[in-house]
This record gives C-alpha cells, structure tokens and sequence, in this order.
C-alpha cells in the first residue's frame, strides 16, 4: 500500500498518478486523508485527556492523604475516562476505514511510465530474432501436440474440469525438461538461490503480495478463505520475508522457485485461449529480488534481460513492451512484459511480466532492512517470471515444427528432454 505520509505531503500529485491508470481510486485519496485527520486529531486529544486525567488522579492522592473528601474529582476522573474511551474508539474507526480504503488504492507509476488506457497504448522497447519461416503451412500447437500425443485435453476434463491438460508421454518429459532448464539457467547463470515452497498459501502472505483483497474472486481459496491455492510463486516467495527486519548486508535476495500456479480465469473463448495458452493451472518458474530502494529500478532492467535470456537460449523471436499506465499491473510501479512470437498462433504471446512494485508490497508485508545510518526502512521488491509456461510451450512446438510433423528440440533443451525431435511414437 501507498505511504500515507507521501499523500499527506502532495495529495494533488498522487491523484493525478493514480488517476492515469484509470478508474475511480483517485477518489478515494480525500476520504484517506480526511479519515487520517480525524485519526490524528482522536490521538492528539486522547493523550491530552489521559495527560489531565492523570494531573487530576494526583489532586485525589492528595485529598485522601489529607482526608478531604476527593468524590467530586474522582467523579470527574471517571467522565474523563469515558471521553477517552469514546475518542479512542473515533479515532480507532478512522484508521481502520484508511486502511481499508488505501488497499483500493494502486501503486503510483513510474514518472516516465507511458500514459494510456489499455495494452494499445503500449510501446516496443526492443524486439531480438526474427519470426521463423517455413516452406509449408505452419500449424497450431494443438495439432502438433494431438498427432504427436504430447498432451491431452479430454483426459484432463475427465479427471478435473476444462481449462485443464495431461501432459504425456515426451510432453510430459517436455514439460518436466523445461522447468529444470529454468531453474538451473537462473540458478547456475544469474545467481538466484532455489527454493521450494508450499503450493497452499495463508491468508497473510496473499493479502502481503497484494493479491487480497482485490482479486479473491480470482483464487482457489479453501477452508472458507483460510487458504488458497498458489496463483503464483511471486506469493510464497516473496512471502519468505515477511516481517522481517533485514541487515543491509543481506542486500540484495535473488530467489527463484518452480511452482504449479492456479487462476479462476480462465479468459473468453475463443482464439486468444485456444489450448494451452489459458488455463486454469499452469507451470511457473518465477524470480524474486528483495532490494535497497536505490538500487529497485536498475535491478528491474537486470531481471528483464534474465527472463530475456531464456528465449535467447531456446532461439525464440520475442520482443519487451512496457506496460502503459492503464495496462499496469495493481501493485506495479513500472512493468515490461516480454512477448515470444508463436507460428502457428499468428501472434505474440505474454511468457513474462517483470515489475518493480517499490516499497508497495513491503509496506503491507513489513518487509524492512535496517540501513547503514540504523534506520529501519521498507525494501523494495520485483518479481518476474522466468519464464512461464505453458506459452513457452507452444512457442517451442509452433517454432521448431517440421513438414513432416515433428519437432526439433532445441539443442540446449536436448538433455532435458532426453532426444533430438519430438515424433509421433
């Protein structure tokens, strides 16, 4: 969440912010700080109350000392209380109803952010490759993956619902090769340290990363909220620091994991969710950086150009957009999302967002780091995925597809995977 300290000092500045993203949140901004008003104003007068009350409480030791009669005073004591009491319960309302409304309320963006209202209004910061050619008419990864029987839908509906897939046989080893190629690049190349977290994630560590409580509806919750399956391994990692107080020197943690992910959505019908491209659980390696605030903008570029290296390795052609203000992501300051061409799609897919949430998320998560002067002050986070399947998937399949059907591998995927080309058994 925003600091209300930086909407009490130019309240006007993050309105206008916050307005550039679209919706009506930047409305909210007069309501916070009145609410803050009334807060700060209970406090001043609730100290002032407890200051006199326990001026006069002396009066009654010293009456009763003497044996004088202290009933009027000690009558006057208990009215006092009560004006406290009701004081505290305002000013404890107030703030209750601020925080409420600061978690409607988005990160501020970048200042440099592209201002528009949706992903049109997005630019091309760079694009690597070219779009592969063929001598024959490319097809969709659905065909290929059906007469190469690498996945199967229909056993998947059976066993759990649609928005669902069973890799098998060499897509299933495919999928499996994938996520240790990721993990070892990230691992191995760009230094993240591996973990392997929970896949059901409390309620604190949503409501930390900012997926509570806006996009419940979105989640897989269990127990009655208590609970939710992972929609992202951005949660439970980042969430490995939760309320901690970090020495400087700790500055910065990579942390990368491999997670199943699973979203309610599953996207209109149609084109843009055909197989495997939407699906309602999905394969995820994710990079998590915990940074100084100085330092939260250069590490955003490095963990672009990691998630680029993926696509570099496998020879795919993609290219970096940065998302525009009404395109950017709830609790993101400034975002590129990387985009791999797929043949047999016509189009470009999202395999990455990697975002710079600022201080956003661990203002809520009370992630802090104490600094070389002793001061306490809230981290930065990023994450970005690096990379997430199954898209990567079908850029592999629609890319590296042959006249006759099968399926090169690409030569640093081979020793994952097991062979040279995926054919039909």
């Amino acid at each position: 969440m925003l600091d209300i300290r930086f909407l009490r000092e130019d309240p006007q500045k993050v309105q206008a912010q916050v307005k550039t993203r679209g919706g009506s949140a930047w409305e909210l901004i007069d309501e916070i700080l009145e609410c803050d008003v009334k807060r700060r104003e209970g406090e001043t007068e609730k100290q002032r109350l407890q200051s006199e009350r326990n001026r006069i409480s002396k009066e009654i030791g010293a009456l009763k000392k003497a044996g004088e009669d202290s009933s009027e005073i000690e009558a006057e004591v208990r009215k006092i209380g009560e004006q406290i009491k009701a004081i505290g319960e305002e000013a404890n309302a107030a703030e209750e109803r601020q925080k409420t409304l600061l978690l409607q309320v988005p990160n501020t963006p970048h200042p440099e952010c592209p201002v528009g209202e949706d992903e049109t209004a997005n630019p091309t910061i760079r694009e690597w490759g070219s779009q592969p050619s063929f001598d024959f008419d490319p097809v969709d990864h659905v065909e290929l993956g059906q007469k190469l029987g690498l996945f199967d839908f229909e056993i998947a509906t059976k066993i759990s619902s649609g928005g669902f897939v069973t890799f098998t046989g060499a897509g299933a080893r495919l999928e499996r090769g994938l996520i240790q190629f990721l993990l070892d690049l990230h691992t191995q190349e760009h230094g993240y340290r591996e973990v392997s977290p929970p896949f059901i994630i409390n309620r604190d560590s949503m409501f930390g990363t900012g997926q509570l409580p806006k996009f419940e509806d979105d989640m897989y919750a269990l127990e009655e909220g208590a609970y939710f399956l992972a929609p992202t391994a951005e949660v439970p990692v980042t969430n490995l620091y939760r309320e901690e107080l970090l020495p400087v020197g700790d500055l910065p943690k990579k942390v990368t994991a491999y997670t199943p992910c699973f979203r309610r959505e599953a996207g209109s019908a149609g084109r843009e969710s055909r197989g495997l491209i939407r699906m309602h659980q999905f394969d995820k390696v994710e990079l998590v950086n915990i940074v100084h605030p100085d330092d939260s903008y250069a590490f955003l570029e490095k963990l672009t150009e990691e998630a680029e290296t993926v696509l570099q390795k496998l020879g795919l052609h993609y290219r970096t957009i940065e998302l525009c203000t009404g395109d950017l992501g709830f609790s993101s300051a400034k975002t590129y999302d990387i985009e791999v061409w797929a043949p047999g799609h016509g189009g470009y897919l999202e395999v990455s967002s990697c975002s710079n949430f600022l201080d956003y998320q661990a203002r809520r998560m009370r992630l802090r780091f104490k600094d070389e002067d002793g001061k306490n002050r809230f981290c930065h986070t990023l994450n970005g995925s690096g990379t997430a399947l199954p898209r990567l998937y079908v850029a592999l399949l629609e890319t590296y597809q042959q006249a006759d059907g099968s399926v090169v591998v690409p030569e640093v995927l081979q020793p994952y995977v097991g062979c040279e080309r995926l054919t039909a058994d």
